[in-house]
C-alpha cells in the first residue's frame, strides 16, 4: 500500500526529459529532481544542458546532461543503449517544433519538421527505451511516459488575437500535437499490460518571460481568453507533470491531461 508521503516519490527512480532546457522543460526538470529522481537532461547543445544539470546540482537534485538530436534515429538508439538491463522509469517527450504562420503562409517543409519531431521522435524514444520501460515496470510495478502536447491539438487557434498571419500560431503545430494524443493512446493500449502507462499533457497558454517582456498587450490578450483570467506560469506544469510521472497516477493511462485555466471549455 502507498503511503501519503510516497504519493508522489519518485526516490531511486531515473526520468529522462527531451527538451529539457526550453520553458516548460527546466520546470518539468526541476519538479522530477525536487521528488527525488535522477534526471537526464536532453538538448542537442552540450554548453546548454550542462548549463540546466548545474543549476539542479546547486539545488542538491541529480541530473546529468544526456545529450542527442531526438530526430536522429541512431543518436536515439545510441543514447539509449546505456540502459542495456537497466531501468528507466519516467519518459518525457518534450521536444517541440515552433514556427508560426497560417494555411496560406504555411509550406510542406512546416508539416514534415513539426511532424517529426513531435510524433517520429516520440516514437524513435519510446521503442528504443521500451526494454528500460518494461525492466521498471517489472521491478517496481510503473513505468511512466508522459507527451507533451497542447491545446491546440485539441482546438484551433484563434487568429483574431494575433497582429498577421505572419504571428499565427501555425496549423503544423496543432495537427501534429493532435496527431501525438492520438498516438499516445495507441501506445497506452499496447504497453499498458506491461505495466508502461503512456498519457499526455496538452499545455494551454504559457507566454515564456521574453514573449511577456516582448509583447505585454499579446499576453493580455491570451489572459482575456482564459476563465481563470491569466495565462499560465511555468511552475504550473509540475504539478500535472509530478502526478502522471508517480505513483499517484498508477490507475491512469491514455489520458490526456489539459492544463490551460479552461482555455478549451469555453
Amino acid at each position: 500500500m502507498i503511503t501519503k508521503s510516497d504519493l508522489f516519490s519518485l526516490e531511486g527512480k531515473t526520468a529522462l526529459v527531451t527538451g529539457a532546457t526550453g520553458y516548460l522543460g527546466q520546470a518539468m526538470a526541476f519538479a522530477l529532481a525536487r521528488a527525488g529522481a535522477h534526471v537526464l537532461v536532453n538538448s542537442r547543445c552540450h554548453d546548454v544542458a550542462s548549463e540546466l544539470v548545474s543549476s539542479l546540482v546547486k539545488a542538491g537534485c541529480s541530473a546529468e546532461p544526456l545529450v542527442f538530436d531526438v530526430t536522429d534515429q541512431k543518436q536515439v538508439d545510441n543514447a539509449l543503449s546505456r540502459f542495456f538491463n537497466k531501468p528507466l522509469h519516467i519518459l518525457i517527450n518534450n521536444a517541440y517544433e515552433g514556427g508560426s504562420g497560417n494555411i496560406r503562409t504555411t509550406d510542406a517543409e512546416q508539416y514534415r519538421q513539426s511532424y517529426e519531431v513531435t510524433v517520429v521522435a516520440a516514437h524513435y524514444l519510446l521503442r528504443a527505451a521500451l526494454p528500460a520501460l518494461r525492466l521498471a515496470g517489472k521491478q517496481d510495478g510503473d513505468a511512466s511516459v508522459i507527451n507533451i502536447a497542447s491545446m491546440y491539438g485539441l482546438i484551433s487557434p484563434d487568429q483574431r488575437i494575433y497582429d498577421s498571419a505572419y504571428e499565427t500560431n501555425p496549423p503544423s503545430y496543432g495537427a501534429s500535437k493532435a496527431a501525438l494524443i492520438q498516438w499516445t493512446r495507441y501506445a497506452a493500449c499496447e504497453l499498458g499490460a506491461e505495466g508502461v502507462r503512456v498519457n499526455s499533457i496538452s499545455p494551454g497558454p504559457f507566454p515564456s518571460d521574453a514573449v511577456k517582456d516582448r509583447d505585454p498587450a499579446f499576453v493580455s490578450s491570451l489572459a482575456a481568453r482564459v476563465p481563470l483570467g491569466r495565462v499560465g506560469m511555468a511552475s504550473e506544469i509540475q504539478g500535472p507533470v509530478l502526478f502522471l510521472a508517480s505513483p499517484a497516477a498508477s490507475f491512469v493511462n491514455g489520458a490526456n491531461l489539459v492544463v490551460d485555466g479552461g482555455w478549451t471549455i469555453w
